[in-house]
């Protein structure tokens, strides 16, 4: 990726700096704002107002409010001085990160100082803000890359110091995980072919420490019998893969807990013979989020401190048209020896994770967590913005929406509706891949994935609508957004 912002951090006054642009981060008091605690209060010579009262400032009210934005001065030659909201006193990671992640994109390219306070969720939030506030893909652009400078100002304070500078560690590498992971989802179809993904994100995790990595081609996934991923593959000249990655981090042990990360990786999805429409296939390269987001995680574990053990499993195909291809009304056998009709030649990714959650589940793992771009139903019950998440038990729903929250990711609780089952009732198989149509589409196919997880804790993400984003918005970027990426890391960190 190239290098979208110079991100520094520093330590009290920097007159003597040339600065473009002065953040000045304020929370709520009531109707009024005051300065965020423990930070400095002057850049230059413009000293920070205490306290923002509102009634002062109207038209222009501005309360703190996350969001909340008022130009403090702006004279031709000086630095331009900007307040901003942050939310309440207490404000969390997400407040930090998606208000710094605003302020420089609109600020891109300049000279931006921003006051934060020394604690480290401030630090690493607004790294991970001024980080992927500055994401684009522009390594396929002639132009000249031109990155921003950004520094990070705080008190004088050798504590705070030291837990500021570990703080940015940890969030330097919670946005080169988000960063890495987008650049693969955003990459053209044909130079992210299942053959150069699976390389691509072994290579990635080269050095990582803790991590193994292990690849299949299509003899081994032949002699795995993963009948899900071969059935998927045969309408394509680009032979599948399927991906192992494992984190152990030090002194693990037999009793160190175990999750089981399972991403979907299908670098273009025409429809297969069940063939989609023209517009419905121009987004069709981000359908390997999935596999991107589990893999890319891996690498940023040990520098987070995550103690628990972590597998990646990706399997990776294209779904394209040939004469081999698999045909509505054929019926594949998964790994586990369960037959699955296939009715629907676009309802493939349930068919490649069907092999992975089997293998998922023959770990033995404490718990499993599948993330999947997977049903169309999905983005129409809960839009562009927020995804799908089905869970046995619930509490673990539970776990990961919170998770999302703090990791400003949303997501929602769909029931694994136990009647609708036999929406996937086959009459020839064990199931079929689609369920009734116009019913519950996004239920019935975690359905269909819960009968390859009987034995463990298993959460299903379906991320079909935020997956993309056609907006640049906090800490999402027009395009592939890797989405569940901070939430599971997050998820992780909360099991250390």
């Amino acid at each position: 990726m190239p290098k979208q912002v110079e991100l520094t951090l520093l330590i009290g006054d920097q007159s003597a700096e040339r600065v473009d642009v002065a953040v000045v981060p304020y929370v709520m008091d009531g109707a009024d704002a005051v300065l965020a605690s423990g930070m400095v209060r002057s850049m230059g010579d413009f000293e920070f107002p205490e306290r923002l009262v509102a009634e002062a400032i109207a038209p222009e009210r501005f309360a703190g409010k996350r969001g909340d934005r008022l130009v403090l001065r702006q004279e031709p030659g000086s630095t331009t001085v900007i307040a901003v909201g942050i939310g309440s006193n207490d404000a969390s990671w997400a407040d930090w990160a998606t208000t710094i992640a605003t302020v420089v994109r609109d600020n891109a390219k300049r000279v931006v100082r921003i006051a934060i306070p020394g604690s480290a969720t401030a630090v690493e939030a607004s790294a991970v803000g001024v980080l992927l506030g500055s994401y684009s893909f522009s390594k396929r652009r002639d132009e000249a890359q031109e990155s921003g400078d950004v520094g990070l100002i705080m008190l004088d304070d050798s504590h705070a110091l030291s837990v500021a500078e570990e703080a940015l560690v940890r969030g330097r590498a919670i946005a080169d995980a988000v960063s890495q992971a987008r650049d693969l989802v955003n990459e053209p179809p044909s130079t992210m072919t299942p053959t150069i993904l699976a390389a691509a994100l072994a290579a990635q995790l080269e050095g990582a420490r803790g991590v193994e990595v292990e690849i299949w081609d299509k003899a081994k996934i032949e002699h795995e019998r993963l009948g899900g991923l071969l059935g998927v593959s045969r309408g394509s000249s680009q032979d599948p893969r399927l991906l192992i990655a494992t984190y152990r981090p030090e002194a693990a042990t037999d009793e160190t807990p175990h999750v089981v990360l399972v991403g979907k990786g299908v670098t273009f999805d025409s429809g297969g013979l069940s063939l989609k429409t023209a517009a419905g296939m121009t987004t069709m390269k981000t359908d390997m989020t999935g596999a991107a987001v589990v893999v890319s995680a891996l690498g940023a574990l040990d520098a987070l401190g995550v103690r628990v053990k972590v597998t990646a499993i990706a399997p990776m195909t294209e779904n394209m048209v040939n004469g081999s291809a698999t045909k509505p009304g054929d019926v594949l056998v998964a790994r586990n020896g369960l037959r699955m009709e296939v009715l629907n030649t676009d309802a493939e990714g349930r068919l490649i994770l069907a092999d992975a959650l089997c293998l998922a589940e023959e770990m033995a793992p404490s718990t499993i967590v599948d993330i999947a771009t997977l049903t169309g139903a999905a983005s129409v019950a809960l839009g562009r913005e927020i995804g799908a998440v089905l869970a046995r038990p619930r509490s673990l729903a539970t776990q990961l929406i919170e998770a999302g929250a703090q990791s400003a990711e949303a997501l929602w609780e769909l029931p694994l509706w136990e009647d609708y089952e036999s929406h996937i009732d086959s009459e020839i198989a064990d199931m079929k891949n689609i369920g009734s149509a116009g019913e519950a589409g996004t239920i019935s196919a975690a359905l269909f994935l819960g009968r390859f997880v009987r034995e463990t804790n298993w959460a299903h993400l379906d991320i079909a609508g935020p997956g993309r984003s056609e907006k640049s918005a906090g800490l999402v970027t027009k395009g592939g957004t890797a989405f569940g990426l901070l939430t599971l890391l997050r998820y992780l960190r909360t099991l250390s």
